[in-house]
């Protein structure tokens, strides 16, 4: 389980976990939830259970969003090492590079499989 705390426009490319459930718990803010095809709004309170295998990503339309991600069974981590920096105070966060996300899939087979940008 980890917290994710993003900015409006914060998008995730179209991905699947092939080996894990993914549990989505909006604690602020909100996002547009994009599931096998099929886009949903989820607000503060609203929670999302993804089970695995299924396509999704997700566009963060409020100015702030805060969320737990858990992943069932647990894993993947050196996919989010791999995958990002630390966030910087006061700083913008860079541009996805779906290079580096492909890189970092890769290294960490089964944890996540990239399908292609995202689809907003």
């Amino acid at each position: 389980m980890f917290e994710d705390l993003e900015d409006a426009g914060k998008v995730t490319v179209l991905h699947r976990h092939p080996g894990a459930d993914e549990t989505l718990y909006i604690l602020e803010g909100e996002i547009i939830l994009y599931v096998d095809g099929e886009k949903r709004p989820l607000h503060a309170g609203g929670i999302a259970i993804i089970p695995r295998g299924i396509p999704h990503a997700f566009m963060v339309t409020s100015t702030q969003m805060r969320m737990l991600c858990l992943q069932t069974p647990g894993g993947g981590e050196a996919f989010y090492r791999h995958a990002s920096n630390p966030a910087i105070p006061g700083e913008a966060p860079p541009p996805i590079d779906l290079d580096r996300v492909r890189e970092a899939a890769a290294m960490e087979p089964g944890a996540v499989e990239i399908l292609g940008p995202p689809p907003f």
